[in-house]
């Protein structure tokens, strides 16, 4: 009895409408409390479905920035990148590294998502409800930055063997060859070789993520939108999910391409320093080497990662994110 009515709550949850797929409004409230621990729960896989599915479908994209990174006089163009590496490596090399990828960035996310909720719950409680209304973007951002530093130990050595994968021909197939092959090569501690500077590339990433993110919303439901959030319909809600992540992605490549720049070239090389890079690439080249095509990358990235975080928490019953101030209330 309790599996079919598990079954009948789910069938609720999704309606048919015009021939697609549409999310519909949960048939009661949600029993999942605010800021209680199942709520952290729902938020991390939330988080998890949103990084790791949008990360693993743009690998394309990110073999070719990288590339374009590690050698720009042999990958002088994103047209030319993606058919001079179809051309080298066929279409299996366009998408060299979607494992360590896939794996990499759902835990990320969880961590990123979930704790964001955490701390920024944490901070709120912490300043009081009249200093937490007041300072509301202080708060997302000191939020994002707490999750952000944690979610990125997990990434770091993901991100390492995926980068030599993808810029090091020959080095390796995927994670399962790439990884022992990695550690051999430079150690256990070499998968984290790049975590200072991956704090460098995310950590601004993720605080202009969340806070412009935040911020846009409460501007579209106010000067857009025609009609309250409360009087938007599920899909309206997600429309402005996306929206406002596709317009944060945007800051979020312009603030973080120089670190992201100094990540690829210290995993593509044992031998890279911060010191010798920024010598070699020169500032101007540093902040943009690659932007453009990362700003078509991050800002789709981005959009589509709220829109998939949000219809998640839609879909067990959550609201979505943003447009109003959190209540301050602990979970009992």
């Amino acid at each position: 009895m309790m599996a079919s009515a598990h079954q009948s709550t789910l069938a609720q949850k999704f309606k048919m409408g015009g021939g697609n797929l549409m999310l519909a409004a949960p048939a009661e409230k949600s029993k999942i409390k605010l800021y209680s621990p199942e709520f952290y729960g729902v938020c991390a896989v939330g988080g998890m479905l949103s990084c790791g599915l949008t990360h693993t479908a743009v690998t394309p994209l990110d073999v070719v920035k990288c590339n374009m990174q590690i050698d720009p006089k042999k990958y002088k163009s994103i047209a030319g990148g993606f058919s001079l590496t179809a051309k080298e490596a066929g279409m299996g090399g366009l998408v060299k590294g979607w494992v360590p990828t896939l794996l990499g960035y759902s835990i990320q996310g969880a961590g990123k998502f979930g704790l964001y909720e955490f701390f920024k719950h944490y901070y709120s409680e912490l300043a009081g409800h009249e200093n937490a209304a007041r300072y509301q973007t202080v708060l997302f951002l000191a939020g994002s930055a707490s999750a952000e530093f944690f979610a990125d130990v997990g990434l770091c050595p993901f991100e390492a063997v995926k980068v030599k994968v993808q810029t090091s021909p020959g080095f390796a197939k995927g994670l399962a060859d790439g990884m022992p092959k990695f550690i051999q090569q430079e150690g256990v501690a070499g998968l984290w070789k790049g975590l200072t500077p991956l704090w460098g590339r995310q950590i601004p990433y993720t605080m202009m993520k969340f806070a412009c993110f935040e911020n846009t919303v409460q501007a579209l439901y106010k000067y857009v939108v025609p009609k309250p959030k409360e009087q938007c319909s599920n899909n309206e809600k997600l429309g402005v999910s996306f929206a406002a992540g596709y317009i944060a992605g945007i800051f979020c490549a312009v603030v973080s391409h120089p670190a992201d720049n100094m990540v690829s070239k210290l995993n593509s090389s044992k031998d890279a320093t911060i010191g010798s890079i920024i010598k070699d690439m020169g500032w101007f080249n540093l902040f943009t080497r690659g932007l453009p095509l990362r700003i078509v990358m991050i800002g789709t990235l981005t959009g589509l990662q709220w829109g998939i975080y949000d219809a998640f928490k839609v879909y067990v019953g959550l609201p979505t994110t943003g447009a109003a101030a959190p209540p301050t209330e602990p979970a009992k």
